[in-house]
């Protein structure tokens, strides 16, 4: 749809982001951003992003009508942005940046003089020290407790109220705070033909990072084994804690029913949510959990953490259970209940379809565009962007 049938001129926006989608380190925020983006792109706005690129990556291509220009690599990136940009701006003006804080902030206020939203999945605070080293986990804390200074007069859209919580108690008014959820592709995630797995099939979908809390799958899959409960978890996804984890899980003697599927296409990755028993989630923070709303729209229950975002994308007792996120024992005694009450598991895939429902990227990208048009509205006028969602 053209975007003067919506009532708004032509958009020139320029995306920031440390990563795209083609990345091989991309994860759900780069698909969070192209999925918006890509659908203005397609409206007919002038939509172009600055990234970091990877070993051999092409310096430019257009992803669905986005225009990427690739500066910089996954640790070197806030070095070459500045550049980047201002090289970008030279070939075309822009009327407004979005700064998707998807690892720590690039601080664009303080070096570009333009209409600025700053986009937030989610911020690391503390569990930053739970994935990496002490220096680098201490730098990006330490980034990120300057944002309420740095940012002081930018709007921010956060993609759930988790992160809105999140970015008000570190201070920033909430008046300057819309929360726009993600969405999910309708047409591709749907229940499936078929029947499940034959063996009680736990499925994790997500990169195999320490943050993201695995273990306390590998320790809940020891638990019901010892309780002579047939289960298998397999693991899709691929990150750098692959090897420590497939560690852990020999340790704890589960090897034989835990399976590392490392990376899979789209189709066989909706296959698995199709055909899995229950979806799993064990991340202690997250912005929002698209895999979660994504497996819930294929009919399949989630048990996930009970942790700021997640409680978002899973309706405790509609689409899933939540739990205490370290809790080995719970997440064992919720999948336990799951496995062995078929027609509890089936209300919940009903229900988790219906919570799906709600979620979807034609709406995201319509509330990311009127939010756009109003930061622009307030800036010509001298006033705050009105908050919306």
């Amino acid at each position: 749809m053209n975007p003067e049938r919506r009532g708004g001129s032509r958009l020139r926006i320029l995306l920031l982001n440390w990563q795209d989608r083609e990345n091989p380190e991309a994860g759900g925020a780069e698909v969070h951003l192209h999925e918006i983006f890509g659908r203005l792109a397609a409206r007919g706005h002038d939509v172009r992003a600055v990234v970091g690129g990877w070993p051999d990556a092409p310096e430019r291509v257009e992803l669905d009508g986005i225009e990427i220009h690739r500066a910089g690599g996954r640790h070197t990136f806030p070095l070459h942005v500045v550049k980047a940009v201002r090289q970008a701006l030279a070939a075309r003006p822009a009327d407004l940046v979005v700064e998707d804080m998807n690892k720590i902030p690039l601080y664009t206020p303080a070096w570009l003089d333009l209409p600025l939203i700053a986009l937030v999945p989610h911020l690391f605070g503390t569990t930053a020290f739970t994935e990496t080293a002490w220096p680098v986990a201490a730098t990006v804390w330490a980034a990120e407790r300057g944002i309420p200074w740095v940012y002081r007069s930018t709007p921010f859209e956060a993609i759930s109220e988790g992160t809105e919580e999140d970015l008000a108690a570190r201070g920033i008014p909430r008046e300057r705070i819309t929360v726009i959820p993600p969405g999910i592709d309708h047409d591709t995630f749907a229940p499936g033909p078929g029947d499940l797995d034959e063996a009680p099939t736990l499925l994790y979908v997500g990169r195999l990072k320490r943050y993201k809390g695995i273990d306390v799958l590998l320790e809940a899959v020891a638990r019901l084994a010892a309780r002579g409960r047939e289960v298998r978890l397999l693991l899709v996804g691929r990150g750098d804690d692959r090897e420590r984890l497939e560690r852990v899980a020999g340790e704890l003697g589960v090897t034989g029913r835990v399976r590392f599927l490392g990376f899979v296409d789209e189709a066989e990755k909706v296959r698995r949510l199709q055909r899995a028993w229950v979806a799993v989630y064990p991340s202690p923070k997250e912005g929002w959990g698209i895999t979660n709303v994504e497996a819930a729209a294929c009919g399949t229950p989630v048990v996930a953490s009970d942790s700021p975002g997640l409680r978002e994308s899973v309706r405790h007792g509609e689409s899933g259970f939540l739990v205490p996120h370290l809790d080995a024992g719970a997440w064992a005694d919720a999948i336990e209940t799951l496995l062995t009450d078929r027609a509890l598991r089936e209300r919940l895939g009903r229900g988790a379809i219906r919570h799906a429902a709600r979620f979807s990227w034609d709406r995201a990208a319509d509330e990311t565009e009127r939010h756009i048009h109003e930061t622009l509205r307030a800036r010509a006028g001298g006033g705050p962007a009105r908050r919306g969602g």
